[in-house]
């Protein structure tokens, strides 16, 4: 199968998840100023929307969104998913009040005047302090890492870089979550460099 992903994108949430999951797949890369698909073709063959991720499958099926990809992530590896009986369902909640509530407000963040920021950026860390506030025992769902961090990670680490003053204990939960080996190898696999390192 293949992940169709542009370097630090949220394309990235998906990359770490199927590295934890020890999921085969091949990386190809998308410009997405141009549409166009490292080593020739139009990613809007793969996906109409022009967005990534999308995840093709060898049967030649394509499925889109961080929300669709990371669930699929997680119904295949148990252990990156909350246990219980509503276990799948307490993460497809959490990861549609990630893509709703924080990662579409970047978009309308990077695109508005200067002046129009502030209200967007107050309401991305009124968000990012709610699930702050999840984190006593580690990560979103206790002590356990799951798909639904490594799309928090992405977005904290994102904002973190873009100068919003993350709630406590965000930054610490990035730079521990980036030290993860599937964390680490997704990051050098995709050009980007370590926060520690300067040059994220």
């Amino acid at each position: 199968m293949k992940l169709y992903y542009a370097p630090g994108f949220t394309s990235l949430a998906d990359h770490i998840a199927m590295l934890e999951a020890g999921i085969e797949f091949d990386l190809v890369k998308v410009d997405l100023s141009t549409k166009e698909i490292e080593g020739g073709g139009s990613y809007i063959d793969i996906n109409p929307t022009g967005y990534v991720p999308a995840l093709k499958f060898d049967d030649g099926e394509v499925l889109t969104e961080n929300a669709a990809i990371l669930a699929w992530v997680a119904d295949r590896e148990p252990r990156l998913a909350p246990r219980g009986p509503l276990g799948r369902y307490r993460l497809i909640e959490m990861l549609s009040f990630i893509a709703s509530e924080i990662h579409k407000r970047f978009p309308a963040y990077l695109s508005a005047p200067e002046e129009g920021r502030e209200p967007i950026a107050q309401e991305v860390l009124r968000w990012f302090g709610l699930l702050a506030r999840r984190l006593e025992h580690g990560y979103l769902f206790g002590d356990r890492f799951s798909v639904a961090d490594a799309y928090l990670f992405q977005l904290a680490r994102g904002a973190a870089e873009l100068g919003f003053p993350l709630p406590e204990p965000l930054p610490d939960y990035v730079a521990r979550i980036e030290k993860r080996p599937a964390v680490m190898a997704a990051l050098d696999r995709e050009g980007i460099g370590r926060v520690e390192e300067g040059t994220a």
